[in-house]
């Protein structure tokens, strides 16, 4: 308990929590968060990747006189919609490592001291805080490995794919040839120097939805809001390198679907089905039910 009237860090129940509300299906839970994706990514595949669509959009936002795309060249938009949105997913980042790191500090203590220091900890604010941060540990430590694996993910399908941008072929005034990533795919090789596919900075935007994962673990209120917030995001990182000629629509879709693939399949790993199927904490709550016998027992007393 802390002393001196200081305000403690909310403890953390590690077990599966009951957000009170109804729980969703096994069916249902992997039709939502595999089912839906998986059809995106075969409606996208026969809108983009089947059909001249992409190039459609990009042909009306490249000027052939000037061999320039709209946007191609102005800083101010590429600091504004390139650099300076790096900060939200490298801010994620380094929290998440900070976090992990904090998370292991207080069982080290513990032990290192035999319970010395604990004493002078606890008269401090460092105790509640090391010990919130140890009780998120598995929440850290998912944060950083599903970055990490969804990184690799991405940077594997530049490689092995190598889709050039679209500046970089020869529809645009480059020197590649524009090709299909499902035409150069190779499963075990780096096929060439493209590296457009999927989007990069479409996917630094979306990795922020490893959030979304630990507020369904969590039952947090504002869940879906935050999927929503970072689906947007994710869309807009993307969807800003277009005008620029870096990028073709369907880049930034893709790297949604994948995000989404690697992020869920990471967070099914750490914390199973059952803790990820709750739904968001603002959908209807159970309706409250009374022990049997206690309406008699009520009556009684009055």
């Amino acid at each position: 308990m802390p002393t001196n009237g200081m305000r403690s860090f909310p403890p953390v129940d590690t077990k599966t929590k009951d957000c009170g509300m109804f729980p969703v299906s096994r069916r249902r839970f992997y039709l939502l968060n595999l089912g839906i994706p998986l059809f995106l990514a075969a409606l996208i595949f026969c809108i983009f990747d089947l059909t001249s669509l992409d190039v459609w959009i990009s042909n009306h936002l490249y000027d052939p006189v000037t061999q320039t795309f709209v946007l191609q060249h102005d800083r101010t938009f590429e600091k504004l919609t390139h650099k300076m949105p790096r900060i939200l997913p490298d801010s994620m980042g380094t929290l998440s490592i900070v976090g992990m790191i904090l998370s292991l500090l207080w069982p080290l203590l513990r032990r290192a001291s035999g319970g010395r220091e604990i004493g002078w900890l606890e008269s401090t604010r460092l105790a509640p805080m090391l010990r919130w941060f140890s009780d998120h540990r598995r929440d850290f430590l998912f944060l950083v490995v599903s970055v990490a694996v969804t990184t690799g993910m991405i940077h594997y399908f530049k490689a092995h794919t190598s889709v050039w941008c679209p500046v970089q072929t020869t529809l645009y005034g480059g020197v590649n040839e524009h090709r299909e990533w499902f035409e150069t795919f190779n499963l075990l090789h780096d096929v060439g120097g493209g590296r457009c596919w999927p989007g990069g900075h479409a996917s630094s935007g979306f990795t922020l939805i490893a959030l979304y994962f630990v507020g369904r673990r969590h039952c947090w209120k504002f869940t879906r809001q935050l999927f929503i917030a970072v689906m947007i995001l994710g869309l807009i990182y993307g969807s800003t390198r277009v005008p620029q000629g870096w990028h073709f629509v369907s880049h930034t879709l893709w790297s949604g679907v994948l995000v989404w693939l690697s992020m869920f399949g990471t967070a099914l790993a750490f914390y199973g089905r059952e803790q990820l199927s709750k739904p968001s904490s603002n959908k209807r709550h159970l309706p409250h039910q009374e022990p049997a016998g206690s309406s008699a027992s009520a009556r009684a007393a009055a």
